[in-house]
Order: C-alpha cells, then structure tokens, then sequence
C-alpha cells in the first residue's frame, strides 16, 4: 500500500464571514498546494475522518468513533447534500480489520454527515461523490469525550487493516485546530434544546436557517472582539502541528480532555480527527510533511490549517 496524508481546517463561515483579501489569497494558495498533492498521489481509496455538529449523532447514542457503510450528507451551510461515494465492500474490510486489532468500533449502514465530511470533499476533489470515500465519523463535541489514546489507536488499525487493501489510501482529517463556536452542550440546556440534542429531531428549513444565522452573527462578533469565546491560541495550534510533523505521536497519549479544551477551545477536540489520520499514516512507515499552512483567522472562528504528508519513500 501507498499512503499519504491531509489534515484541513473546515468552517462553515468559509464564503459569509470572510477575511481581508490577503488572508483569503494564502488560504487559497495552500488549499491550492494541497490539490495538487492529491492530484500526484491520485488516491484510489479516501479514508476521511470527521466531526459531527448534532447533525447525524446525537446523545441517544454517542459513539466515540463510527465507520459507515453508506453516507448522506444533509446540505447544512450551503454544503452539498446527497449521497457520498462510499466504497461499501472497502468500509466493511476495515470495520473487520480495526474489530480483529481489538478496537472496538460502530458501524454505520446509514450515516447521515454535514459540513465537516462535505467540505474536504468538496475543496479537495470538486464535490461529494467524485473519488471512493470511506466515512469515520470522531466525535469531537459530545461530552463526555474518551482519551485521546483510543482516537490514535483507532487511526492505527485502520491504517494496519488499509495495508490489506493494497490500494493508494489518502487519510484525510478535517476540523480544528483551536476554535470555540457556539456548539449547543447538553447540560443546564432547556428542555427542548436537550430534546433536540439527545433525540435529533430534523430541524425545519426555518429552524436550520435560524441556527446558521447565530452562527454567522457569532463569527461577526468574535472578529470584532465583543465575542466570550475563547480565542484562538496558534501557540496550542502550533504545538499539535509540531507533534505531528515530527511523527510524536505517542506524546499525544498524555493529552487529558480537560486541557485540550482549556487550551484550544470547546471544539479543539476536532483535532482527534487529525490524531487518527496522521496515526493511520504512520501504520504505513515514516512519514514527513510535505506542505504546511496556518494561520488564526477570526472570521471563521478557527485556527486555520493546510497540511499534507507522505510516506519517506516517497510518493
């Protein structure tokens, strides 16, 4: 097996809340970079780790992690809805493969996605059905939230399991790095905000758009600083993207919950996708980065990365 890696920042901000025109020219020439990374690596086979935003999972049944067999994306922000191009027979061997390597793992027959699977697809290969695509949800918001270790074991068997597949895998993580947007939690919520969190009753067209409009008063707000959120910390940003350049990630093992959040943010923890993609990577042999881009941007309550990774061998 070949293997390569990306980690990019989603927003669902990204085209209503943008930055000054220079910021979006550097956003636009790494994720520029990145295409043409995947281009030469031409993947025949993406395993895409993502968040959700209580759009598919909800506190009825909260898995730390879920493979699917079969996706549909919901259209939330303006992304694309339908379904994704999953490789049905590919996501059952590696839901077999990562069971056999003793972690355990849901899986998905049906698994409903919004922004944060859409978005990659859509930047990196034009939309949600162009390349064979095998979905692995992480939760990075429900609390309670388990150790990041069992995230990085998970993105090692299913690396382990991809080798079996012989096939060129791009293991792509989308979200984070440090933001903290206004993401609903459970407790001290009233009752029909915690009926909503725990059953995932759809919302109507009028509920979702009222939804995504705080979301766009929220990163107004925040970039003209009259927001409470927890800002941006590129020191926090920069410490994760080091960790995993230099391939340290065993280190990340030590990372507690609490601190996670206390440093990046209530969604920080959409890092977790970045910890099983780079583990994944590295089941397949030393990696290096390729390409590497952040930068803190307000606008779309994010600290902002590119980032791509291939095998030392080359591609």
């Amino acid at each position: 097996m070949n293997a390569a890696a990306v980690g990019l920042s989603h927003s669902p901000l990204i085209g209503t809340n943008d930055p000054a025109p220079d910021v979006l020219t550097a956003v636009a020439e790494a994720v520029e970079e990145a295409r043409s990374f995947v281009h030469d690596f031409d993947p025949e086979l993406v395993v895409l780790y993502a968040p959700d935003h209580y759009n598919g999972f909800f506190y009825k049944e909260m898995p730390p992690f879920c493979l699917a067999t079969e996706a549909h994306a919901v259209g939330d922000f303006g992304s694309a809805a339908g379904p994704l191009a999953v490789d049905t027979e590919a996501a059952r061997a590696l839901a077999r493969g990562v069971l056999d390597r003793g972690v355990d793992l849901t899986v998905s027959a049906r698994m409903t996605v919004d922004h944060g699977f859409v978005q990659p697809l859509e930047v990196l290969f034009g939309g949600i059905d162009t390349v064979p695509v095998v979905p692995v949800f992480v939760n990075g918001v429900a609390t309670p939230l388990g150790p990041v270790s069992r995230v990085r074991a998970l993105g090692t068997a299913i690396g382990e399991a991809a080798a079996d597949l012989d096939r060129r895998v791009l293991f792509l993580a989308s979200g984070g790095l440090s933001h903290d947007p206004p993401v609903p939690v459970l407790e001290g919520a009233p009752p029909r905000v915690a009926d909503a969190l725990i059953d995932g009753h759809p919302p109507t067209p009028e509920q979702r758009a009222k939804g995504e409009q705080r979301v766009i008063q929220a990163g107004r707000d925040y970039a003209a600083g009259t927001s409470s959120m927890i800002p941006i910390n590129p020191e926090w940003d920069n410490l994760v993207l080091d960790t995993l350049a230099g391939a340290r990630l065993a280190e990340i093992d030590t990372w507690r919950t609490e601190w996670m959040g206390r440093e990046g943010g209530g969604s920080a923890h959409e890092v977790r996708t970045w910890v099983a993609a780079f583990a994944s990577l590295a089941a397949a042999g030393d990696y290096r980065f390729a390409s590497r881009f952040y930068r803190p941007i307000p606008e779309w309550i994010a600290g902002f990365a590119v980032v791509t990774a291939e095998l030392e061998a080359g591609r």
